[in-house]
């Protein structure tokens, strides 16, 4: 496993050299400077090879001593389209006259910031930035007072400053992008991996516990389980799913391809949902799913074969976990990938993507050591035991067949699963069990119930029974307008009169379930979104509309929203990444709106 790592690091290293070489870093894709001259303030704005500027990011700003937009005010060169976009290829040379200010606000000192943001050609978009300047204006300029104020005319670093490493209204996600780059190493790699342990409470994590749980107790059954196995058996799960995230994160941040959006396909899901089955056939008895027999013959020719055929398995079942099983996109992911975006240093990206991985697997670790502690002798408890990991198994497939079929239809699955269950556990005698095979029989029941009634929430199985409540849910729902590509969505802010908000949304996406079950469901939040218009793009299919959006908007996988004030201007600073409870989006919404 450490020559695994090693040749890991290796490859990303000289990947990340390579990719170094063929875009521009920041600095050198936009070299900015201010001048101040008699009579106006001039910024000048050169571009690297093949780069060019959005027309809605480039922006100028009085910032003291109050902020006003006169970004309409100043002249700025034609812009031209480009695949699809307004943008500018030239260099920019804008001219802010000292007679403007005065006219915007009656003060003699003042900061003005110009935003920006741009691509390569090359498909690498860097980080929106911005540079300012502060300066005084004592009566009439001379050219003595120039002669005087040309000293200080090269940005001086208090007064030249980049949204990329100091503006103080950055989301999460940049904020973490930016730890990145200013950070000592080993504080970015222990905060990435403290992050690892908060993402661990979160859906991301929790399907992957029965799969191990099943590995252990499979494993159990063929030898004596000690703390030392059991720790072993999760350390190589935890590791396989660690590389996984990590290969897949540099992927996404080098290339802009998302490898676990890619594997949420359908055919993949329902595939990998059969896989789970068999497994559960496997458990149940009814056949053993080995190795090949001419790989297991040349695994067996080592002292340690057994050992190795089974490692092998675990690890590859931990590596497809990762991929399939739990797709998370959450601000530490997203902020890694935006970093290795912007630099191309791979190597430091998928360093914090792995240290935060190892931290989501600390929870698997605990189970293992766990398991293997207080597992007992094996014995004829073990088939029982095997047989309701079988069970368990069943759910994770009907989980993950969740983001293919119809609500309708799951829930007709879960309520066949629960009373199969119970069935089954009849065949116990004991009060534990009797009592359970009664709660689960009426949880089957009422689903089942549920089903046929119309209701598609497996937690409210008889909400088509409570028309009252129904009627009151309804219309406390918030409506959500659907647009596919970039024009529809440019239409749509154009003609809203009111804030807007945009949601990227799939249908395999567990954390876009939580946002409308829990979140676009609180009270306060409905209240305080009644004032926006709200769009939703769809990017299930995550064709190349889809990719264009969230490409525009630096969203490496749902759920993403972002905001707009009424001025049409995009407020990057409430721009939301994964899962925020209802709280918590409040309190990002409420500083902008």
């Amino acid at each position: 496993m450490k020559k695994l790592l090693l040749l890991l690091l290796a490859f990303v290293y000289s990947f990340s050299l390579e990719f170094k070489q063929d875009f521009l870093e920041p600095e050198d894709a936009f070299k900015t400077s201010f001048t101040k001259n008699e009579d106006s303030l001039n910024f000048k704005l050169d571009l690297g090879d093949s780069i060019y500027l959005y027309d809605d990011k480039l922006q100028v700003f009085i910032t003291k001593p109050q902020s006003i937009n006169i970004t309409e005010d100043v002249n700025i060169v034609e812009p031209v389209t480009y695949e699809e976009f307004i943008v500018h290829f030239t260099n920019q040379s804008i001219d802010i006259p000292f007679a403007l200010l005065k006219s915007k606000v009656d003060s003699n000192e003042f900061e003005v910031e110009v935003k920006f943001q741009g691509c390569s050609k090359a498909g690498l978009c860097y980080a929106p930035m911005s540079e300012k300047y502060t300066l005084t204006l004592d009566g009439i300029v001379t050219k003595e007072t120039k002669a005087v104020e040309s000293k200080t005319v090269e940005v001086v670093e208090e007064n030249k400053q980049s949204t990329v490493s100091q503006d103080t209204n950055l989301n999460e996600t940049d904020t973490i992008a930016n730890s990145l780059k200013d950070g000592n190493i080993l504080l970015i790699l222990a905060t990435f991996f403290g992050f690892g342990l908060l993402l661990s409470l979160t859906p991301c994590v929790f399907p992957m516990i029965p799969i191990l749980s099943s590995i252990i107790v499979g494993a159990s059954q063929k030898e004596k389980m000690t703390a030392s196995k059991g720790f072993f058996l999760s350390l190589v799960y935890v590791l396989s799913m660690s590389v996984a995230y990590t290969i897949a994160g540099i992927i996404a941040g080098v290339f802009g391809a998302n490898l676990q959006v890619a594997l949420q396909n359908p055919y993949v899901l329902v595939v990998f949902a059969f896989i789970f089955v068999a497994l559960a056939f496997s458990m149940f008895g009814y056949f053993e799913i080995r190795l090949p027999e001419s790989i297991q013959t040349k695994l067996n020719k080592t002292t340690d074969g057994k050992e190795k055929q089974g490692v092998a398995g675990i690890a590859i079942m931990g590596f497809l976990s990762a991929l399939i099983v739990g797709p998370c996109v959450a601000p530490p992911l997203a902020g890694a990938l935006v970093y290795i975006g912007q630099t191309g240093d791979a190597l430091l990206g998928g360093m914090a993507l792995f240290v935060m991985s190892l931290g989501m697997g600390v929870p698997l670790l605990l189970i293992g050591l766990g398991a293997g502690r207080f597992m007992p002798k094996p014995g004829g408890w073990m088939e029982g035991i095997t047989r309701i990991f079988g069970i368990v198994m069943l759910g994770v497939a009907i989980w993950l067949l969740d983001r293919v079929l119809d609500a309708t239809l799951l829930m007709y699955l879960w309520a066949l699963l629960l009373i199969g269950t119970a069935i089954y556990l009849k065949i116990y005698k004991n009060i534990l069990a009797q009592t359970l095979t009664v709660v689960i029989f009426v949880l089957g029941v009422s689903l089942l119930v549920g089903a046929i009634s119309g209701s598609t929430n497996p937690l409210k199985p008889f909400e088509k029974f409570t028309s009252s409540k129904a009627v009151q849910v309804s219309n406390e729902k918030l409506i959500f307008t659907k647009i596919k590509n970039i024009e529809e969505l440019n239409l749509a802010i154009a003609n809203s009169s009111k804030p807007v908000m945009l949601d990227f949304w799939a249908s395999w996406c567990v954390a876009c379930k939580e946002l409308e079950e829990i979140t676009f469901k609180d009270e306060a939040v409905i209240a305080k979104l009644q004032g926006f218009t709200l769009l939703k793009a769809d990017v299930t299919a995550n064709n190349e509309d889809d990719k264009a959006l969230q490409k525009l908007y630096g969203i490496v996988g749902p759920p993403g929203l972002i905001f707009w004030d009424k001025d049409k201007k995009e407020v990057t600073s409430s721009k939301i990444v994964g899962y925020k409870n209802p709280t918590d989006f409040l309190q990002i919404v409420n500083k902008n709106f």
